[in-house]
């Protein structure tokens, strides 16, 4: 979706004026994304090509590329590839006008493109890069992680990338999602419950409205920066960011070309990805020379421009020869994205394409060939709060993930040959992958349901004997995953912490639920 840093004035002001139609600020809830037009091919005019982005420092690479919004002879577009590029900004979703030919290009997340699938009439020749804080969520001060989201409801923008952040992690701490009708229904008990407004910014002002007249019908709210933060310091320390896209890097912008267009001009495809690259190559190298043309392009003045850059990572050849080939480690792959994206909203998709329906790598490997990445590496690294922070558990997790591993009674050894293991293995890695800097801490478990048998047959005494090769066989349990991460996932140790915790925290009085590994998961914020 179309990102957007505009302030909402006019809703604001309903609030202050109209404050009892607080209700009617939420959007009807979808239950598909709209349907898209037929696909028309782009037709280029006197060498011209027409782009479309949002006001976003993630698109700096291309405005810096190109020497601002308007075509020109001195771009890179028309030194090395012979035409110019147009940019115009809006803040409108415009896949229609893309999708019938008014445009040649835009740009989007990729958690959008399974949203409308075969619908979508566009190629993915490149990563332009992911975000690094411009989105997040915003909740009460007493939820302390995913998990606690339960039965409670949040507010966002539907088939945007923040609906798709929020659904993300409830995914992966196994938080099933209720949409409601209205901020009016009742939410479920069992699950974490969304209603919807138009936009980002919307979702946050409906929050802090919500904290500020007690109604307390919300949790919290997903959108994006600035108002993530502009909510927590209006709250009077009511509400905290529990987490943003700064070090869970699976909201990632790619370049979205008309497919038409690119079937008939594949030069052109090369030269808009080969111009990306450059640009964001000059930003990466020297963003004080080139801020200023991003600046003048958006309205900002400097000091705003180096704080939204601070929320950007502008990926170089390297990084997109990785992200699609999925070979990366420190961030979201393309394809591991949009399989996220598909489980994330289940139901909602019609039947999506595989991600191949859209990627389109030969401009990257062309580029490749001709000495594009020599000398560049893929140099995503954590981002801490605290300047010089060292490794290790800094505060609560972000989230639990309660994984059930096949293991024998009194049996620390896990079955390689049962699939969903095997799936287990691969959740954790990615959990990992997708979040640089991140660790897992691994809880071990065994069956409680002797206890009352050792009691009866030696007291205490045996109780206690037991309680001991009980939490030895847990810690082993525990082990056995990281071994198994390390050995055969190919994690780094160091990311990976094991304890075993006996029987002192069974699930239930199913003995073989209990004889679980618990994994937590913590972000470097």
């Amino acid at each position: 979706m179309k990102r957007s840093y505009l302030s909402v004035f006019c809703m604001a002001l309903s609030f202050l004026v109209f404050g009892s139609s607080w209700a009617a600020e939420f959007a009807a809830t979808k239950s598909r994304p709209a349907a898209l037009p037929a696909g028309v091919e782009y037709q280029v005019k006197d060498k011209v090509v027409e782009i479309e982005l949002s006001e976003y420092a993630g698109y700096a690479g291309l405005i810096a590329a190109n020497g601002g919004l308007e075509p020109t002879e001195d771009s890179v577009f028309f030194k090395k590839h012979g035409f110019k590029l147009k940019i115009a900004l809006s803040e409108e979703e415009s896949w229609p006008q893309l999708n019938q030919g008014k445009m040649a290009a835009s740009a989007t997340t990729v958690d959008v493109l399974p949203v409308y699938g075969r619908d979508f009439f566009v190629t993915v020749p490149a990563l332009i890069g992911y975000s690094r804080g411009a989105d997040g969520l915003v909740v009460r001060s007493d939820v302390r992680k995913v998990n606690a989201l339960k039965g409670k409801t949040l507010v966002t923008a539907q088939f945007t990338e923040a609906d798709f952040f929020i659904r993300y992690l409830a995914f992966e701490a196994g938080l099933p999602i209720n949409m409601l009708a209205d901020v009016k229904a009742a939410p479920v008990a069992d699950k974490l419950n969304l209603v919807f407004c138009d936009d980002g910014f919307s979702a946050g002002d409906l929050l802090l409205d919500d904290v500020k007249s007690g109604r307390n019908r919300l949790a919290g709210c997903v959108t994006w920066a600035p108002k993530t933060t502009e909510v927590v310091q209006a709250s009077d320390g009511k509400c905290a960011i529990l987490a943003t896209s700064r070090n869970v890097l699976i909201v990632a912008d790619v370049l979205i070309v008309n497919r038409g267009f690119a079937q008939k001009n594949p030069a052109m495809v090369l030269g808009l990805a080969d111009g990306l690259l450059e640009g964001n190559r000059m930003v990466r190298r020297d963003p004080k020379t080139h801020l200023g043309v991003v600046a003048k392009a958006f309205g900002w003045d400097a000091a705003k421009a180096e704080a939204e850059m601070a929320k950007v990572h502008l990926a170089n050849l390297a990084e997109n020869l990785a992200f699609f080939s999925g070979s990366i480690t420190s961030a979201g792959s393309f394809g591991g994205i949009y399989q996220a994206a598909v489980l994330s909203y289940g139901e909602l998709l019609r039947n999506p394409p595989d991600s191949d329906f859209f990627q389109d790598t030969q401009h990257l490997k062309a580029l490749e060939k001709l000495g594009g990445s020599a000398g560049e590496q893929v140099s995503i690294a954590p981002i801490r709060t605290e300047p010089g922070a060292t490794g290790g558990v800094e505060k609560d997790p972000l989230l639990s993930k309660d994984i059930r591993f096949l293991f024998e009674p009194n049996s620390a050894v896990l079955d390689l040959r049962d699939p969903e293991n095997l799936q287990r293995l691969d959740s954790i890695k990615r959990l990992l992958q997708v979040s640089p800097g991140s660790l897992v801490f691994l809880r071990g478990h065994v069956d409680d349901t002797k206890v009352a048998t050792f009691r009866k047959q030696g007291g205490e005494q045996l109780v206690r004997r037991m309680a001991l090769e009980a939490m030895e066989l847990s810690k082993n349990r525990a082990l056995e995953i990281k071994r198994l991460l390390v050995d055969r996932c190919g994690v780094a140790a160091e990311r990976l912490d094991a304890t075993g915790r006996g029987w002192e925290e069974p699930t239930g009085k199913d003995g073989a639920q209990n004889r679980r590994v618990e994994v937590q998961w913590f972000t470097v914020e």
